[in-house]
């Protein structure tokens, strides 16, 4: 009998926690959504109906009201609507939202201490040592490795091409292997070809870090939700077998370096010269790492590992899906289609007829193209931020209390008539300088602000340069009929349910 009563006690507490839990917004006098107990707004995740940002994006179609409070399962949270006050939120009033509020151990987990992650006033020295990494005069001095990468590319594709006429390629694949031998070369600095030999070590680590099993799930999860839980896994030593491979990989190729002293034009060799001189330097044509603090380490060999893994994490994905939805979207809209490929042909020509750093950046109408894929589909379909200090949220009596986690729907912003005239529709000339007839506050997919993303601009150029190769290449067929892509239901970014089909052929 005692039993049934504890029983009965138990429940009743357990009822009593989550309908407490659940009127937290009602209670701050905000307006809610995704109230649904016991997973609030991620219910249709744990349904494996959606993934966590098109569940996000659910809310923001559902609500109307500038600022809404939801659940991340037992987390209260706020999704912010308007786009003005988004923008200002990561830009004006930065100060007030300066941190993700995602996990982060610098002294205990210093791989954790990644640029994504890191807070404060430690954000902001990283931030500041690393800026000078990613000058137009750096990504330049980097351009070849990148564009050898792309002639393994091409070659790849053509091997499973026919002769004559066409074929349908998921091209998702092809660009994944891209953008990873991009990243190993250009960041990580190894020599690998991923295209010939898809066993390498680096390959390896991809697909452990690319799993979607039940612990990734739940540490990917702790992390974003609730990174004290994350901080008691790595406490007792609860380690991903992923994470500790890169970890290994990235000091075995920092001892190698050092001990050799050798120099490559790549990320890894700048964050050298930032460990063994302090800083990153300034001169575009000075890659030596060679010390000159007698001995003394700047950062240590984890940090290191840290930034190369967070760039592996921000890069893969975002590049391979940038590629291959703006490839997709020209063989739906011709039109688009020859005014890209007439850009690509003019840049190259105005180069001397080579496919060079300069052709790239000269192809405006491209970039125009890479800018309206990152809209109606960015990679990151979301922003989180952390209230830092109490925020009285304008033209309204409601007070944002510090501690609380921000959301920002990209992917609902960006596809949100109010802001952006018939949102579904590609149309690269919205970047055009007589035809911005957006709301520019609501177009972020590479971030805004002080946080914006670092390498955004090596990015660019890497999805313009394997574009361009493969218009120069190829022909692309037109599709007969539109049809939009579906949206996996695994992770945070836009995930192509059944990949990327485009059909092509050999140009003729």
């Amino acid at each position: 009998m005692i039993g049934i009563y504890l029983l009965i006690g138990a429940v009743t507490l357990l009822y009593v926690y989550l309908k407490w839990t659940f009127s937290y917004w009602d209670r701050k006098g905000f307006p809610s959504v995704g109230v649904s107990i016991p997973f609030g707004a991620m219910e249709s995740v744990t349904k494996g109906k959606r993934s966590f940002g098109m569940a996000i994006y659910d809310m923001y179609q559902t609500a109307k009201e500038p600022v809404v409070g939801l659940y991340l399962t037992l987390r209260p949270a706020l999704l912010i609507r308007d786009a003005q006050l988004a923008h200002d939120v990561l830009v004006k009033d930065f100060a007030s939202f300066h941190d993700r509020g995602v996990y982060v151990d610098e002294k205990n987990d210093p791989m954790s201490a990644s640029l994504f992650q890191m807070e404060g006033a430690s954000w902001r020295n990283l931030r500041n040592k690393l800026t000078p990494s990613f000058t137009s005069g750096k990504l330049k001095a980097m351009f070849e490795t990148s564009n050898s990468v792309g002639d393994k590319l091409i070659a790849s594709m053509k091997a499973q091409l026919p002769e004559k006429g066409s074929k349908e390629l998921e091209i998702k694949g092809f660009m994944a292997t891209y953008a990873i031998d991009i990243i190993a070369t250009t960041i990580f600095g190894l020599d690998i070809d991923s295209f010939a030999d898809p066993n390498n070590e680096f390959q390896a680590i991809s697909k452990k870090l690319n799993r979607k099993n039940f612990e990734d799930i739940i540490r990917g999860a702790a992390s974003f939700l609730y990174p004290g839980l994350e901080k008691f896994f790595v406490r007792i030593g609860w380690k991903q077998e992923a994470t500790e491979r890169m970890r290994e990989l990235s000091h075995r190729t920092v001892d190698l370096r050092e001990k050799n002293n050798i120099v490559r034009k790549d990320l890894l060799q700048l964050l050298l010269q930032l460990r063994n001189q302090g800083k990153v330097n300034t001169d575009d044509s000075v890659w030596s790492a060679e010390s000159s603090q007698n001995g003394v380490k700047s950062i240590s060999k984890d940090l290191i590992a840290g930034q190369l893994f967070l760039f592996y994490v921000a890069g893969y994905e975002t590049t391979a899906s940038t590629i291959s939805f703006t490839l997709y979207e020209l063989t739906q809209n011709p039109e688009v289609m020859e005014k890209a490929k007439e850009d690509v042909r003019n840049a190259i020509e105005k180069n001397g007829g080579k496919l060079t750093y300069d052709a790239v950046s000269d192809m405006k109408y491209l970039e125009a193209c890479v800018l309206e894929t990152a809209r109606k589909y960015p990679a990151l379909p979301l922003l989180n931020r952390i209230c830092t200090q109490d925020y009285p949220v304008p033209d309204s009596k409601l007070v944002i209390k510090k501690g609380t986690p921000i959301i920002i729907s990209l992917i609902g912003m960006q596809r949100d008539a109010e802001y952006f005239p018939d949102p579904l529709r590609y149309q690269p000339e919205r970047y055009l300088d007589e035809n911005k007839d957006f709301n520019q506050a609501a177009y972020m997919p590479f971030g805004e602000g002080p946080r914006m993303c670092i390498g955004a601009r090596m990015g660019k150029v890497n999805v313009k340069l394997a574009i361009a190769k493969i218009l120069t290449n190829f022909d692309l067929e037109m599709r007969q009929e539109k049809r939009e892509i579906e949206f996996g239901i695994n992770g945070v970014p836009l995930m192509p349910k059944e990949g990327v089909p485009v059909r092509v052929s050999l140009k003729k």
